[in-house]
């Protein structure tokens, strides 16, 4: 199901419409339901404001990759879907919150923050997600339903910048 600014051919009669900037869908539990999700979140973001190369849509767009590549290889349960649901403000504001949250159906599989040995080939994600995100955290599926979601806030508004202090990650260099 998708939901956006206005009902569309996945919102069943009678669903209130989502308000701006909200975008939400179900994706299949596989490789290629992640890289979907990614792509549909940089697109959503680029249409909302967030051109594709400024800081908020690559940051937001690697965070829901590492979240959703985590729902299929960790959260996943066969025949069942995960679900990402974007908020933003719209038209690009120079102040906000970008919010992802990336949920599946595996409750006893709790994401942790685990250090990662320098030649592993896995397991530096959610290092990535904290260094990128104002703010993080795991908790249970809303709805009540069987699960979890894993939610990330990135900081639309371009931070102070002091002597040596250069962008931030992904964020490029105004001027």
């Amino acid at each position: 199901m998708t939901t956006e600014n206005a009902p569309s051919r996945g919102t069943r009669p009678g669903q209130p419409a989502p308000a701006p900037g909200e975008f939400a869908m179900r994706f299949t539990s596989t490789p290629r339901g992640a890289r979907l999700a990614r792509r549909l979140v940089s697109h959503r973001l680029a249409a909302w404001g967030y051109p594709y190369d400024s800081g908020p849509n690559e940051t937001t767009t690697l965070i829901a990759s590492e979240l959703a590549a985590n729902a299929v290889r960790h959260g996943r349960v066969p025949g069942r879907d995960f679900h990402v649901r974007l908020t933003a403000p719209l038209g690009g504001d120079a102040s906000g919150t970008i919010r992802i949250e990336v949920s599946d159906t595996r409750t006893e599989k709790r994401p942790a923050l685990i250090a990662a040995a320098p030649d592993a080939e896995t397991g530096r994600g959610l290092y990535l997600v904290s260094r990128l995100a104002e703010r993080w955290a795991v908790g249970p599926r809303s709805g009540g339903g069987p699960g979890k979601t894993v939610w990330a806030e990135i900081a639309t508004e371009a931070k102070p910048s002091g002597p040596g202090s250069g962008p931030g990650p992904l964020q490029r260099p105004q001027g």
